[in-house]
């Protein structure tokens, strides 16, 4: 597994070996064991997953970006596994040096490239392509009470949601009147 550090640590981008012949390919998509030693290497934290999500979408459809408040904070290991997604990642952890600053990645079926976002960081993705399908590994279980999101086209925040050649952004009513980042 190739193992790509980020500007803002804890995230981590993994990408694993993938075997291919003209029969089609294989992946070891998950192992404890080995994504337990990517992470101490580095001095981070070993979370314990409790909660696997699957979501699909349609070309233009943005999710996020979305967290849980504390004790109910959520580690997130994301994946594309149909079809492909811009995936960002929002540092809100207000001791660190990185506070504000985000992450994104291209998440598909094709380069098949995991996300790991630890606790402390908003999530969101946008489709890029129809019939995509996002699997999640939550170290954390879903809590209505303590979920909270920030607008995902926040000014302070600037993102850059690659959506140019996009016709149109789907965004949920939740999500549209979700806090500006100076707000959380």
């Amino acid at each position: 597994m190739n193992i790509i550090e980020t500007k803002i640590k804890g995230l981590l981008i993994l990408e694993p070996r993938v075997f291919g012949d003209d029969r089609g390919w294989f992946m070891e998509s998950f192992n404890q064991k080995n994504f337990e030693q990517v992470l101490i290497e580095r001095g981070l934290e070993v979370p314990n997953f409790v909660q696997d999500n699957h979501s699909f979408s349609q070309k233009g459809v943005l999710r996020g970006l979305h967290y849980q408040l504390t004790p109910h904070a959520q580690g997130k290991l994301v994946r594309v596994v149909q079809g492909r997604a811009w995936d960002v990642a929002v540092d809100i952890r207000e001791d660190s040096e990185t506070y504000g600053q985000w992450v994104g990645v291209e998440l598909s079926g094709d380069n098949h490239k995991q996300f790991w976002i630890p606790e402390g960081f908003a999530h969101g993705f946008v489709a890029l392509e129809d019939n995509t399908q996002f699997l999640y590994k939550a170290t954390n279980y879903y809590n209505k009470a303590s979920e909270r999101a920030i607008i995902w086209n926040d000014e302070d925040l600037a993102i850059d949601w690659q959506v140019n050649g996009l016709t149109e952004i789907l965004v949920s009513e939740k999500d549209q009147e979700a806090n500006q980042f100076s707000n959380i």
